[in-house]
């Protein structure tokens, strides 16, 4: 709990930067997901690092606990404040520090989201992959280890990202590492911090690599009779080594959702969403091959999307699937959950999950980042029904359970938070030991995001 002390000190370094206000309270203390509000005590709006360190200073000194706040675009209850204290959000520190196109990396504060990174890079060439979704901010997309659409080509956050400054559970300020493509020096505590969602410091300040705009961009929808066969041609695809930038799946639910909510008419059939990166002629060959494949799975017409305005509605209307699922249920929350196994169990666990959802009673739908492995189920509930809550736990619980015997995760990008805590040690066993034996080590008095991962 925030003690009347600490929020006096806190209060004289921020000013009006901290707010106690119901709205501001309640805004932090939740998430996309299903979870129950819970609020902090009080948010405060730091904007450099020196002020994050202050901010754990005192909070450290009063046994205050520390929550750090990104947009809240989560989905695994990871900031809610279970035990009080203080939300840091670090939306003010949005500055991009500096373009290194020689280099091919960047520099920015945790408060950037991918959008405006994005938005300094494109007109000099160069763009930012990790595409999560969401707008988040970049400090949040390496908490929880991010990945997305693009991660067939271009890797996840713990792929991406070269070094991190970060602020310890006491104040300490450290950088894990230096701009080298790479270094044998010393444990790597840039992958230590990525993935540890809150609980092991606070990212300030990330330096992450940078692309070369492609040549030319190319989509495809591809819609199928099957999800089988549309699984099937992704597989077959990265087999044989295509180099696809984007392999998104849509089962019928979403498709029908994703039409009615943004006036699309796409088939109403599982879908693949496609797209390639290269040189004019590349680009073809890839989408030729593609097709091809498709073809020995019963794919039907598929149409392309060359110019920039008709790939980025197509992307929105992909990005934008949850909240068009939501729509069809009016009031719903989505209970919202994923796993990600080995590309040759893929098409299995996807079918034997449908069989799963089409005995249950609930409205549910599946999308999937197919080409790694991983897909998505998204459960429309009723935020007031026990029961329904408690059968899409149970729903979960039984697609969880299927991943980890087909040697999978619990989660490919969602994390562990509050909503997968049960499933750690099945999935790591004494493993989970070790990690907590890590937190106790740089958190010893469990301030930095308690109650979450371990």
């Amino acid at each position: 709990m925030l003690t009347p002390t600490a929020l006096a000190e806190l209060r004289g370094q921020l000013g009006e930067r901290l707010s106690t206000s119901e709205t501001e309270l309640q805004r932090h203390g939740r998430d996309e997901s299903y979870h129950p509000v819970t609020p902090p005590d009080a948010v405060v709006y730091p904007e450099s690092t020196d002020e994050v360190a202050h901010i754990a200073r005192t909070c450290h000194a009063h046994g205050v606990p520390m929550i750090p706040f990104g947009i809240g675009s989560s989905l695994e209850g990871h900031i809610a404040a279970i035990d009080g204290g203080v939300s840091i959000d670090l939306s003010r520190m949005n500055r991009v520090l500096a373009v290194r196109p020689d280099d091919l990396d960047a520099t920015a504060q945790a408060g950037v989201t991918r959008r405006r990174l994005n938005g300094v890079l494109e007109p000099q060439g160069y763009f930012f992959p990790v595409d999560p979704g969401a707008d988040a901010t970049l400090g949040g997309m390496a908490a929880t280890r991010a990945s997305g659409t693009t991660t067939v080509r271009y890797g996840s956050m713990r792929d991406n990202v070269l070094s991190l400054v970060a602020v310890l559970a006491d104040g300490r300020v450290i950088r894990t590492a230096g701009r080298a493509a790479k270094s044998s020096a010393g444990y790597d505590l840039t992958r230590l911090l990525i993935g540890s969602e809150g609980t092991l410091g606070i990212i300030t300040e990330l330096t992450v690599r940078i692309y070369g705009t492609p040549e030319a961009i190319s989509a495809a929808v591809c819609p199928f009779p099957t999800v089988e066969g549309a699984v099937t041609t992704v597989i077959r695809t990265i087999q044989l080594g295509i180099p696809i930038a984007r392999a998104e799946l849509l089962d019928e639910v979403a498709v029908d959702a994703v039409n009615r909510h943004h006036g699309l008419d796409y088939d109403v059939t599982p879908t693949l969403f496609l797209e390639f990166h290269g040189s004019p002629a590349s680009v073809q060959e890839q989408m030729e091959e593609v097709v091809g494949i498709g073809g020995e799975n019963s794919v039907g017409t598929v149409r392309t999307a060359t110019r920039a305005e008709d790939r980025n509605r197509l992307w929105r209307a992909r990005h934008e699937a949850l909240y068009a699922v939501l729509a069809l249920r009016p009031g719903s929350r989505g209970l919202i959950t994923d796993v990600c196994v080995p590309l040759s169990q893929l098409a299995t666990c996807i079918t034997e999950t449908r069989d799963d959802l089409a005995r249950s009673s609930l409205l549910a739908t599946i999308v999937g980042h197919v080409g790694d492995g991983n897909f998505h189920t998204v459960f429309m509930v009723d935020p007031d029904s026990r029961a329904e809550i408690e059968e899409a736990t149970e729903l979960n619980r039984r697609m969880v359970e299927r991943a980890l015997r087909m040697d999978g995760t619990c989660t490919g990008e969602h994390g562990i938070g509050l909503g997968k805590k049960d499933f750690l040690r099945a999935e790591h066993g004494e493993a989970v030991e070790v990690m907590r034996e890590v937190k106790r080590a740089l958190d010893p008095r469990n301030l930095l995001n308690p109650g979450k991962v371990v």
